[in-house]
């Protein structure tokens, strides 16, 4: 909870931030704004795959189990103090590199990877079977804490950019290139297309 709670202070900041730094109140200012915090996203959503265990070698985890001194003598050399090895960080499934289609991958982001970033799976994912997905999240936490109202509206794409970067990302580590959007019709509801592009 205590995660949750620190990522969506410093998501918050992020978007104060880039709005101080790019206060053209203009379209300019603010695509430019939005186009960087959907970047930061895309990173963020590759790293995630990136850091998949299947995706690694199992000698280069950070926390693989130290093999200790190699001989026969191992219990003559003194044993050392060490602190535990550090937590590891939220991981995404092995299973990963199994989708056979789209549609898996995108099963795949609504419950594994939502729950990795938000501590609870999406509320449902539409298809057309054509290349166009719906994600919709009928209590987005990053939409929660902005007051009900037609005037809080126009302030939501800044908050859902990063998300949008971050789906991207995801999807562009698992080889699928898309084109990600998000639309808030009433708040904290939120609903993100995908569109495949096929190559």
């Amino acid at each position: 909870m205590a995660d949750a709670a620190l990522f969506e202070f410093l998501h918050t900041e992020m978007v104060a931030e880039l709005w101080a730094h790019h206060s053209d109140p203009g379209p300019g200012g603010q695509k430019m704004s939005l186009s960087v915090l959907e970047g930061m996203g895309f990173r963020v959503g590759q790293a995630l795959g990136e850091r998949n265990p299947a995706w690694l070698p199992p000698s280069s985890s950070p926390w693989a189990p130290h093999p200790g001194p190699p001989g026969p003598t191992a219990s003559a050399w003194p044993k050392r103090l060490s602190l535990p090895p550090p937590a590891p960080p939220p991981r995404l499934p092995q299973e990963t590199l199994a989708f056979r289609e789209e549609l898996d991958v995108l099963k795949f982001l609504c419950k594994d990877l939502w729950v990795a970033v938000f501590q609870k799976q999406m509320d449902s994912l539409r298809t057309n079977h054509q290349g166009t997905y719906v994600l919709q999240d009928n209590s987005f936490p990053l939409l929660i804490r902005m007051a009900a109202g037609l005037q809080y509206l126009e302030e939501a794409p800044k908050f859902l950019a990063f998300t949008c970067g971050l789906l991207r990302g995801a999807l562009s580590t698992l080889g699928i290139k898309s084109l990600v959007t998000a639309s808030v019709a009433s708040l904290p509801t939120c609903k993100f297309q995908v569109v495949i592009q096929k190559t």
